[in-house]
């Protein structure tokens, strides 16, 4: 692992340094993906496609559609499946976490209308959110207060699930709507039944910090995790104990993320603060990363909804890697 890696594929340079950015997982009925980034004190929306998409395009071409006010710096992010820029009006809706412990869910259509709905219940640090993914209509949140709380866009907290240690990452999967995987700090991940409020099964990392976790889009057997510095993958209907471990950082890992279009691909990456942050991209049936991505301190990181292309954030800009397959 001492290979340094490559620099990434493309760079969009930002104002300000990027502490979290996503892609938008829902089709926006637009050929373009749409993706949020956020900084000290605002977010910005703005559609991108790809040379790999379109061959008008040369690597990658940024839009940005409008930029939000936020009075604290963006902790996390999470898009509604509502978001559409096919229809008139258009239709913006994402939901951010910061310090103060509070939600926002801010909407927009582009143009005058745009609200502010804050959500007021944690009392720590707000690790992960998500959207229900078919509708949109309802938020799950997990935090260090040892709570994952279920909202309605109301900003009325439906459901509270107590946990026995911090929530670190919390999944809501389209093919599953009544279940919920919330993954702990502690590295044991459940899955919680919506409608009964119970805990319906359970997986052990065996040991601990688990720092992040996800469930696979394209297979819902698959769920993986990053704990300590190693990745660790579960075949859910074999085995409460993980299929697959293997070391990945040198130091204590940050994020794991399946990728979106290829149920073997995933990417995780190293605690940002070093040096150089690492991002690998691993494929199933490799032993080695596929990939070594280098940047030099990287912030969030997502999948495009069907390339084989990630982002992180850095220093005033955003930088993608695409993974040949």
């Amino acid at each position: 692992m001492e290979d340094s890696g490559r620099g990434a594929s493309y760079t969009v340079p930002c104002d300000d340094y990027v502490h979290v950015v996503e892609f938008s997982p829902f089709d926006s009925g637009s050929a373009a993906s749409l993706l949020a980034y956020g900084g000290n004190q605002y977010v910005v929306v703005g559609s991108c496609r790809f040379q790999e998409e379109d061959v008008e395009v040369e690597g990658v071409e940024f839009t940005k559609l409008r930029v939000f006010h936020h009075a604290l710096r963006v902790d996390c992010l999470a898009w509604s499946p509502e978001s559409r820029l096919d229809r008139l009006p258009q239709l913006i809706r994402f939901c951010t976490a910061a310090a103060d412990r509070n939600l926002r869910l801010l909407t927009s259509d582009l143009q005058n209308k745009h609200e502010v709905k804050v959500m007021e219940g944690h009392s720590n640090y707000i690790n992960q959110i998500v959207f229900e993914p078919t509708e949109g209509k309802q938020i799950a949140s997990v935090s260090d207060d040892h709570t994952c709380r279920v909202w309605d866009l109301e900003g009325n907290e439906t459901t509270t699930f107590r946990l026995r240690s911090p929530g670190v990452s919390v999944c809501w999967h389209p093919e599953d709507i009544f279940k919920l995987m919330v993954a702990e700090k502690k590295g044991t991940i459940r899955f919680y039944d919506l409608v009964t409020q119970q805990a319906i099964l359970s997986l052990e990392c065996g040991h601990s910090p688990l720092m992040s976790a996800d469930w696979c889009l394209t297979n819902t057997i698959k769920v993986g995790a990053v704990t300590g510095s190693d990745w660790v993958i579960w075949d859910i209907t074999r085995s409460s104990y993980p299929q697959e471990k293997r070391p990945a950082h040198v130091e204590r890992a940050g994020h794991f993320r399946w990728s979106r279009a290829n149920e073997n691909l995933f990417s995780t990456t190293g605690c940002p603060g070093k040096i150089n942050s690492q991002l690998l991209v691993h494929h199933l049936g490799h032993p080695q990363p596929v990939m070594i991505g280098s940047a030099v301190v990287g912030a969030g990181l997502s999948w495009h909804r069907s390339l084989p292309l990630c982002v992180i954030g850095g220093d005033r800009k955003l930088l993608f890697w695409m993974t040949e397959m």
